[in-house]
């Protein structure tokens, strides 16, 4: 949905955006002169609001990361290996003037994320090879122009099996559920809610220790998003916010290990793991995501 040109308008009956949990008219409409929100969101939640001139580079930094996906998606096939991936990855974002964000971010090694199978998130590329069967997770994050935009899919390599179609089913679903809950008014735990209460009526886990986030002008910013909780609880969404919805889905139990290369996440129980990942803008009237792609 496109912005409109009001913005950070509040409705009456909206949860304030001071997080007293009060009513808008029954908190700070009452006090005198105009309510600074992004003053405020900073202040309390040390959330930057962006304006329409941020949200447009972002937008920008959003189609590359889409143009990126559309490169690999005839690319993954068995056989290939992840460094191959990351290598495409590196150069297509540098063709286009941009810069890969995961590179060197707090010492990652490579310019994206390729997680196969078990693998929650942050798997390093190298020398692994695709095996027909396999699930594998790409998260691609560009810098351009000094804005950041952020998303990841799951998917097939070759044929997948039942179990695998239904992580993968599952995860894109936990996305669609989680998104369908932004709006004006509606909170972060709202966000959670509905997306652990969808995946573990699948028989499916949300993972706890990893989280969606704010960015834009950083990589990750305020707030955490996280992928369970609440209705009603958390800070209340208002127009000008950008985050990520990045649900973490495990095929078995939650928990998940860290291996020694300190960066590599796996399920504790080896079960299968898929993920999918938007930017979102939150607007008048709903959302928009930046990253967007059919799910």
């Amino acid at each position: 949905m496109a912005l409109k040109k009001k913005k950070n308008k509040i409705g009456r009956n909206d949860p304030c955006p001071c997080g007293s949990g009060l009513k808008y008219k029954n908190c700070c409409l009452r006090k005198k002169g105009p309510i600074d929100l992004k003053g405020l969101y900073f202040q309390k939640y040390r959330i930057r609001l962006k304006e329409r001139a941020d949200i447009e580079g972002i937008r920008k930094a959003g189609r590359l990361v889409l143009d990126t996906f559309h490169l690999l998606e005839n690319e993954i096939r068995p056989g290939i290996i992840t460094d191959d991936i990351n290598t495409l990855v590196h150069e297509f974002t540098i063709k286009n003037h941009a810069i890969p964000a995961p590179l060197n971010y707090r010492g990652f090694p490579k310019s994206v994320c390729v997680s196969i199978n078990e693998v929650v998130c942050h798997g390093i590329p190298g020398k692994q090879v695709l095996k027909d069967g396999d699930i594998v997770n790409v998260d691609i994050t560009s810098i351009l122009n000094g804005y950041y935009a952020d998303a990841n899919q799951t998917f097939f390599v070759g044929t997948p099996g039942p179990d695998a179609r239904k992580i993968v089913k599952v995860a894109r679903e936990s996305l669609k559920r989680g998104m369908s809950m932004i709006r004006p008014g509606n909170t972060l735990g709202d966000i959670g809610w509905a997306i652990q209460k969808y995946a573990e009526g699948e028989k499916c886990s949300v993972v706890r220790e990893f989280v969606g986030h704010g960015v834009g002008f950083e990589f990750h910013e305020a707030p955490e998003v996280r992928h369970y909780g609440r209705r009603g609880e958390g800070i209340p969404l208002i127009p000008g916010m950008v985050f990520t919805i990045e649900p973490m889905i495990n095929l078995g139990r939650k928990e998940v290990s860290i291996l020694e290369d300190g960066w590599t996440v796996v399920t504790s129980d080896g079960s299968l793991s898929a993920q999918f990942e938007q930017t979102f803008v939150v607007t008048e009237d709903g959302f928009e995501s930046l990253t967007p792609f059919n799910l």
